[in-house]
């Protein structure tokens, strides 16, 4: 299985597999599994690697995760991990770092250990789903067993799509 299932079985943590058939021609992984597993959107969330700067640790990794349904607001995403600016990660960089490919990374499990964001959405919701560290395979858990999982730091860092 993929490290994110072993960290969640080493942890004891209940979860369930949902697996579907990747197209290599979907333009947003988040998006398709939503839309191929018949899942609101407000409850699959996606996993992005973002790179901090003006910080206590210039040029760190860091783990932010947010709904498909809204896009990562870069600027709150540095505010919650106290960096004074955030940018994407480069994709080869967080391959690295993660131990994944990029549309499979999995906010748990990953090679590095890095300081983790959630959306505070997830606080909401019974349930959530993430990647289990593989394109077409995502993991159903309870948002409070993923934060303790990841040891993340909850806080508001989506905007709306479009703003």
């Amino acid at each position: 299985m993929t490290p994110a299932v072993n960290l969640l079985d080493s942890l004891g943590i209940s979860y369930e597999l949902v697996s579907y058939d990747h197209d290599p021609g979907a333009a947003s992984y988040g998006t398709e599994a939503a839309d191929v597993l018949g899942l609101d959107p407000d409850s699959v969330f996606k996993t992005l690697l973002v790179e901090l700067t003006g910080g206590e640790r210039p040029g760190e990794l860091a783990v932010a995760v947010v709904p498909v349904s809204g896009m990562l607001n870069l600027k709150g995403a540095a505010k919650a991990l106290g960096a004074k600016k955030a940018s994407m990660a480069d994709p080869a960089a967080a391959e690295r770092s993660s131990g994944y490919v990029v549309g499979g990374i999995s906010p748990l499990g990953q090679r590095t250990t890095l300081r983790t964001v959630i959306d505070e959405l997830a606080e909401v919701l019974d349930e959530m789903h993430v990647s289990g560290g593989k394109r077409g395979l995502e993991i159903r858990l309870a948002p409070a067993d993923l934060i303790t999982a990841t040891n993340a730091i909850v806080a508001d860092i989506v905007a709306p799509i479009g703003d």
